[in-house]
């Protein structure tokens, strides 16, 4: 079946972390960073760059502050402030202007872990209690590979901002027997072609028309890594506030229209008809996106029937994804069950 031709571009703390004790802590005082309101802290002390004290303002007229994340580079580096974003990509530009790097060198962000976690990764939604880890580009790597059969074995992903890069990879297929690539692996080129600013189901549909028995090359970056990769956090948090991270009940959600909402935490019935769309878009397309699988839950989310579903993503930007009536049949199959699962609860 035919894969998707085109998408509409879409915009997805502890500090008992070991990279946060270890990175952010410098002869005893802390350093935090805040582009947005271009304040400083350290050793307790704070100051403001356009010279006025914060709380010497009394104008009852101010705006509700925006909400701030906390955020680190994965592979250490004192705890940043991000606020002021609409999208992944100015979520990135903000991480990249906190860190004074350039947005580029931005792999993929995971919540709540430093690892290479592809169960954490950052998609159409953040936690108010989330906090964000940037994985930066690490090394380079040029891999020959052997199209032995159909299908290589890949599911990729991408960030939202440009970079398409492995998210599983098959046990004993293709790619599982080369050692050289993992998962996490931004594939940067395909046969000298760039794949920079390609969706992810179009770098699988290119390797889906590769035919078999052809050779071709994967330039593939890796994650930058460093010695906190394998230690997992404390079971202690320095938190003010005593809770552990990504606890909230309400998320940040990215809108296609540009804006981002706030919006109660997905229930566990909702929670799993979402992976049961995404597993469906694995099994059929090579892709995982949790932002288009939250999409095609939410136009069926209300729909009585196979019908009036199939009309909504006819009357939807994902329309021109190509989208077969056996697949969309499969997709309201797992609507229907995960509603069934949860009346069942009920």
């Amino acid at each position: 079946m035919p894969l998707f031709s085109k998408k509409a571009p879409k915009f997805g703390r502890t500090d008992s972390d070991p990279a946060t004790n270890a990175a952010s802590t410098v002869a005893g005082g802390s350093s935090t960073y805040n582009d947005n309101n271009n304040t400083s802290s350290s050793n307790g002390k704070t100051t403001t760059m356009n010279g006025t004290n914060a709380s010497s303002r009394i104008d009852p007229y101010i705006p509700k502050p925006q909400l701030i994340f906390h955020c680190q580079l994965a592979h250490g580096s004192p705890t940043g402030l991000i606020t002021g974003f609409a999208s992944v990509r100015e979520l990135y530009k903000k991480i990249a202007e906190c860190y004074d790097i350039p947005v580029e060198e931005i792999l993929f962000c995971t919540l709540n872990s430093h690892k290479v976690d592809m169960t954490k990764l950052l998609g159409g939604q953040i936690g108010l209690d989330d906090f964000i880890f940037a994985h930066r580009k690490g090394r380079p790597k040029e891999i020959e590979i052997i199209k032995s059969e159909d299908a290589l074995g890949l599911t990729i992903t991408d960030n939202g901002a440009g970079y398409a890069f492995i998210k599983r990879i098959k046990e004993g297929s293709v790619i599982d027997r080369i050692e050289h690539i993992s998962v996490g692996d931004h594939i940067e080129k395909l046969n000298d072609v760039t794949m920079v600013g390609k969706r992810h189901y179009e770098v699988a549909r290119l390797l889906k028309d590769i035919p078999t028995g052809t050779t071709f090359t994967l330039r593939l970056v890796e994650p930058m890594k460093s010695g906190f990769q394998g230690i997992g956090p404390r079971t202690q948090s320095r938190a003010p506030s005593g809770r552990g991270y990504g606890s909230g009940k309400e998320t940040l959600r990215f809108k296609a229209n540009g804006n981002v909402e706030i919006e109660d935490k997905f229930d566990e019935s909702t929670q799993s008809g979402i992976e049961a769309i995404n597993n469906l878009l694995e099994s059929f397309m090579g892709i995982n996106d949790t932002e288009l699988a939250t999409q095609i839950w939410d136009l069926g989310a209300n729909k009585s029937n196979s019908m009036d579903f199939a009309e909504a993503i006819d009357n939807s930007d994902l329309e021109s994804f190509g989208f077969t009536d056996d697949f969309i049949i499969e997709l309201w199959g797992a609507v229907t069950d995960a509603r069934r699962r949860k009346t069942a609860k009920n």
